[in-house]
């Protein structure tokens, strides 16, 4: 099978300060998301998907949580030589940096690579939330007799100013590429694309920062130790000289880069018909199999909302939230517009029958919440005001802070009783 020729190879990206404060004590793979997964998920539940089950991941910082969620979650046949391995930055006798990039995530751990047999290397991110069959790029790769393919998606010329433009000849075959073009040269950088896209206006080929190399090729692109990252120089230098294939994919593709566009990735699954498709049998995501009891709702007003496992609400309207595991929410309560992300344990009987504690874990009574994301571990007290909105200045506290209108409150965050926002 030609999925035991392919190598998978994730990368976890690099401090991930666009997404702070979710990535203050987190590698941006290990971010939550839709109340039970992890953004790593994602790229893993597609190579399964695909079949493609030898995987690496490639992080740096704050890899502890990964490394945990990764060993309770991926285990293969003991019979197989199928596996998800976690590859943080270490120190060798022939680097003793820090990744410089994603080509040089690449380089320094190619090593480790080169102990399995494979002909050709899937390079992925792990911050985007898509499903592909990766089988049909790898088989369009072959067909083409491609040295390296790259996954294209339409994009509209507001879009084009923040992606890697590529256009390419009547076989696919890239011609030319260029990072992030200003608007005035757009016109130069149409493409051929399907009839459905041309009517939504999207004209422009972006590349998806998804990658396939034949393995020789990516050896000796790997040797030259000047190019770090794959979107700004190894791709642009290669087009030319090794023969480059698009693969056009149209289905549901975002580049969770920002707290923007994670807030609306993860509200945007509440919709009635969601892009992003979380009960499709056949591409299906993969996450820890937690054994959680059935979440126990008690007079709660719920609209176009998702509630993970093992939840204890009393709330008075939950609408368009995503709210994750274990999560309290008291009575009187209203959530609007949030991703409660829950937490990672349940505090005892004890603590919530007496409150011995200022805040109990969870989100009080008669609270107001709307355009927030509430990390995990949260205590959230009585009578407590968090509206997020454009009106508001960006701004960081000890406990919470506000980017492009959206309130996040931190992890383990103590808001007391009574608070406003």
């Amino acid at each position: 099978m030609i999925n035991d020729k392919v190598l998978s190879i994730i990368l976890g990206g690099g401090q991930g300060s666009r997404l702070y404060p979710l990535t203050k004590t987190r590698s941006k793979p290990a971010v939550p998301i839709a109340g039970k997964y992890r953004l790593v998920d994602i790229p893993i539940s597609n190579c399964i998907n695909s079949n493609i089950k030898r995987m690496f991941i490639l992080t740096q910082f704050n890899s502890a949580s990964l490394n945990k969620h990764i060993k309770n979650t991926y285990h293969f046949s003991v019979f197989s030589s199928d596996f998800v391995d976690v590859l943080a930055a270490e120190q060798t006798m022939q680097s003793s940096d820090w990744f410089q990039g994603t080509a040089d995530a690449v380089r320094q751990s190619m090593h480790h690579f080169l102990k399995h047999d494979f002909e050709y290397a899937l390079i992925l991110s792990g911050d985007q939330l898509y499903q592909m069959d990766f089988n049909k790029m790898l088989s369009a790769h072959i067909k083409a007799k491609a040295k390296i393919s790259i996954a294209t998606i339409p994009v509209n010329a507001k879009d084009a100013t923040s992606f890697g433009i590529l256009k390419s000849d009547e076989k696919n075959t890239i011609t030319s590429f260029i990072e992030k073009p200003a608007a005035e040269l757009l016109p130069d950088w149409t493409s051929e694309v399907s009839d459905d896209m041309k009517s939504q206006g999207r004209n422009y080929l972006a590349s998806m920062g998804i990658y396939i190399f034949n393995k020789d090729l990516l050896i000796k692109l790997m040797g030259n130790p000047d190019t770090n990252d794959f979107g700004g120089e190894i791709i642009p230098q290669s087009i030319n000289k090794h023969k480059t294939l698009s693969y056009q994919f149209e289905g549901y593709w975002t580049d969770i880069g920002n707290i923007d566009s994670f807030f609306e990735a993860n509200i945007g699954l509440t919709d009635d018909i969601p892009k992003f498709d979380l009960y499709n049998s056949q591409k299906r995501v993969h996450t820890n199999a937690r054994i959680l009891p059935p979440s126990k709702i008690s007079g709660t007003t719920i609209n176009n909302s998702i509630v993970g496992d093992g939840c204890l609400i009393s709330a008075s309207k939950i609408e368009r939230s995503v709210i994750g595991i274990r999560s309290r929410i008291g009575e009187g309560s209203t959530i609007m517009s949030t991703y409660m992300m829950g937490s990672d344990c349940y505090e005892s009987l004890e603590d919530i029958e007496t409150k011995s504690i200022e805040n109990l874990m969870g989100i009080g009574e008669r609270c107001y919440i709307k355009n927030a994301i509430i990390d995990k571990n949260c205590r959230i007290g009585d009578d407590v005001r968090i509206i997020g909105g454009p009106h508001l200045e960006n701004i960081e506290t000890d406990n919470y802070c506000i980017k492009e209108g959206i309130v996040v409150i931190k992890k383990g965050a103590i808001i007391p009783k009574g608070f406003v926002i």
